[in-house]
């Protein structure tokens, strides 16, 4: 199983390949996007201006539409066993985290990407701060670990869907 380690605030760049299962993009590649989505801007808003990743939504939703893919973003306010998952190419979770400096933790939250992949019919956890994919199980097993992610209130859902399906295939029919 692929799976790109956090380097750096890479986290965007690593979700991108984990859900490909390969390396798909660059760090080149995502800094190009962020100049096409603000090509006069001195400091660019879609990336850290030090060069360190930190990539925004802007930056994954262009990167997945390159490859045929929808970013949809998922209101929490929907149940998530309406979700077709058989329809839904991955799922990408951005939340808060604390980061460490020496083992300690640093008193701020920064914001973190992450994606989760069905691999031979099981659902893994590849946040490229894990040392390895986190298996997490079935459907239900998945529904159960996304439900208490979003218990945070900050934490938003995002689905990768192929846009050669047609409109909300991604969501069961009532």
């Amino acid at each position: 199983m692929y799976h790109e380690r956090q380097s750096l605030q890479f986290c965007a760049l690593h979700v991108l390949n984990n859900l490909f299962q390969e390396r798909v993009f660059s760090k080149q590649e995502l800094d190009d996007i962020c100049y096409s989505l603000n090509p006069d801007a001195t400091i660019n808003p879609h990336k850290s201006m030090f060069g360190l990743g930190n990539y925004d939504v802007n930056v994954l939703t262009v990167a997945l539409q390159l490859k045929d893919y929808e970013f949809i973003w998922f209101d929490k306010r929907i149940d998530l066993t309406s979700l077709d998952l058989t329809n839904i190419y991955g799922i990408v979770l951005n939340k808060f985290y604390k980061p460490k400096c020496l083992g300690l933790e640093i008193p701020i939250k920064r914001r973190h990407w992450l994606a989760i992949q069905k691999v031979d019919e099981s659902f893994y956890n590849l946040d490229s701060k894990l040392d390895v994919p986190k298996y997490i199980g079935n459907e239900d097993d998945l529904i159960k670990f996304l439900r208490s992610e979003l218990e945070v209130t900050a934490t938003q859902l995002f689905l990768v869907v192929s846009n050669s399906l047609p409109k909300d295939s991604w969501m069961k029919m009532s």
